[in-house]
């Protein structure tokens, strides 16, 4: 059976997200002037991370937190192979929340960060030096952990393909996904849900973006 499983903005916020995380650790990596599109791409990813924590709610069926965030029960099951489910798998949940997770943790971090040279995170005026430094260091020492947990999610996708003989990808772009049993037809989001998660990301972004923060002093120079 033939089932739309993967909602466009789910879709749309995936591949954003992928385009993001590597423009992120390649301007990183660059430095200098790149790092304004390193801060750029933080920008990028806070948006999109609030929009899939909105659309986990009010989003279509197999978006929502609700489908496939289970206990420990759900994840017994599916390593004895007793589970069967149309969106991600218990483990595949896990994988789902610790990313997210981690990304927030990473793109908050980078908001107050600083490079000692010339870039500051676009939040660094709320904090002192100090602390600015030590959310730099808690920055750095995420991306291993961020780097380590991508490559176990492509690693997933390659056994799924190569031993299970089953693509997680081309569903995450078609949306269709062909299952063996029948299964009800997943609700859809709606424009309105849609609508609601895109404007509360903005508004994130945007308090993250620090406008609203009053211009420094102006120092004047006396003189002579």
């Amino acid at each position: 059976m033939r089932v739309r499983i993967w909602d466009l903005p789910l879709r749309l916020f995936h591949w954003l997200l992928v385009a993001a995380v590597v423009a992120a650790f390649v301007a990183a990596k660059i430095g200098g002037n790149a790092m304004v599109w390193h801060g750029r791409a933080g920008l990028l990813i806070i948006g999109l991370l609030v929009f899939r924590l909105v659309w986990g709610f009010a989003g279509s069926t197999h978006a929502r937190f609700a489908s496939f965030v289970r206990g420990p029960a759900a994840i017994r099951a599916y390593l004895k192979g007793e589970w069967f489910g149309a969106g991600h798998n218990p483990i595949g949940a896990l994988s789902v929340l610790a990313m997210l997770g981690l990304l927030a943790a990473q793109a908050a971090t980078g908001l107050f960060a600083n490079d000692d040279v010339a870039f500051e995170g676009y939040l660094y005026p709320l904090v002192n030096a100090a602390v600015s430094d030590k959310l730099t260091g808690v920055h750095k020492l995420l991306e291993p952990a961020l780097m380590l947990l991508v490559l176990l999610h492509v690693g997933a996708i390659i056994f799924y393909t190569r031993i299970k003989k089953e693509s997680l990808v081309l569903p995450m772009i078609t949306g269709w996904k062909d299952l063996p049993i029948e299964t009800p037809a997943p609700r859809s989001g709606g424009f309105v849900a849609f609508l609601v998660a895109a404007l509360v990301a903005a508004g994130v972004v945007y308090v993250a973006t620090g406008q609203w923060l009053p211009p420094p002093p102006v120092v004047e120079t006396p003189a002579f």
